[in-house]
């Protein structure tokens, strides 16, 4: 019964910060500044740390590890959402005042989309253990594929997903201020808001495909995954603004999130191969937060002095959901 109350109390919590959220906050289509995504980012990110307080303090030491590691992670990986979500509001060309609301529905959609996947994949976690080393050696795979895709250039105008909506459905040209849908002599049209609301749901569908086997790297127990999923998620929006403008100065923490995947993946086979903590959860938070500080630190040192349009051409890159990304190599080659 008390697990229970926990899945419905933190859900009834979440439901209010979003009305909070669209209701009040953002009642009105604006652009969101850097002050007020800070202030935003700052406020999510001191809830997280209340939260994780409390599952420290109600459920134990190696939940609240437990917490901070999924935490720590699930924040980093999305910030791979913020790249995709910069190379698709600025080939659309967005407006910023209509930026957050294609945010927030798709984040919403996104809580929904990942709550089914955790209940699903901890319900087959718990009936095929072996499971656990197919998620271990795909978050592997996956790291090798993120390093091999990091300079790949995407190619939105034949992106494979548009083309597919734009063939099937009808599609206005231009913006309908922040609709998603209009009618036109009785047809329903799908406006480009739409469109961008698509990719970036999918995109987030695809990424929660990578990120969530690699919390349950660090833990399976259903509820600790959901909520660190859900705090890292729930302050995306403000951290997409607050970075932003910034973005192209943290390329090679793309580099830090290939090997954290492969780390925890790595951890993931060992601790199930041993069948006990060969890799502590704490090892994993220690180095998760090396990997992530280390990368973030070597893209500003790097970036440092580099013209902002030259630093923009090299860290908007990478992979986008229906895209057959051209790498550098190849292009060189042709």
């Amino acid at each position: 019964m008390d697990t229970v109350w926990m899945w419905v109390g933190f859900n009834l919590f979440v439901l209010v910060l979003l009305a909070l959220d669209l209701g009040i906050l953002h009642r009105k289509d604006h652009a969101v500044g850097i002050r007020e995504a800070l202030l935003l980012s700052l406020g999510y990110f001191l809830l997280a740390l209340v939260f994780g307080a409390g599952v420290f303090r109600f459920l134990g030491a190696d939940a609240g590890y437990q917490f901070f590691t999924g935490y720590l992670i699930e924040k980093s990986l999305s910030v791979d959402n913020i790249f995709v979500f910069v190379l698709i509001f600025s080939f659309f060309a967005v407006p910023t005042q209509y930026q957050h609301r294609v945010l927030f529905w798709g984040i919403l959609g996104a809580l929904i989309m990942r709550a089914i996947m955790i209940l699903v994949g901890a319900a087959v976690i718990q009936a095929f253990h072996w499971v656990i080393y197919l998620f271990g050696a795909f978050l592997v795979f996956t790291g090798i594929k993120m390093l091999i895709t990091i300079n790949a250039k995407p190619d939105l105008q034949n992106n494979r997903l548009v083309l597919l909506l734009r063939r099937h459905f009808r599609i206005t040209d231009d913006f309908e201020g922040n609709r998603f849908f209009v009618r036109r002599d009785g047809l329903l049209y799908m406006t480009p808001l739409m469109l961008v609301l698509i990719l970036v749901e999918v995109t987030d569908l695809v990424f929660a495909v990578d990120s969530i086997p690699a919390i349950f790297a660090i833990t399976t127990d259903p509820f600790i995954v959901y909520t660190s999923n859900v705090f890292a998620i729930l302050g995306l929006r403000a951290l997409y603004f607050a970075l932003a403008g910034i973005i192209h100065r943290f390329h090679y923490l793309k580099y830090g999130l290939s090997l954290v995947l492969m780390v925890v993946g790595a951890k993931m086979l060992l601790n199930a191969w041993f069948g006990e903590k060969v890799i502590p959860t704490e090892v994993a938070l220690l180095i998760t937060g090396i990997l992530i500080g280390g990368s973030m630190l070597i893209s500003m040192i790097k970036t440092r002095g580099l013209p902002k349009e030259a630093a923009e051409e090299k860290a908007l890159h990478g992979w986008v959901p229906g895209n057959q990304a051209e790498t550098s190599s190849k292009k060189a080659d042709d």
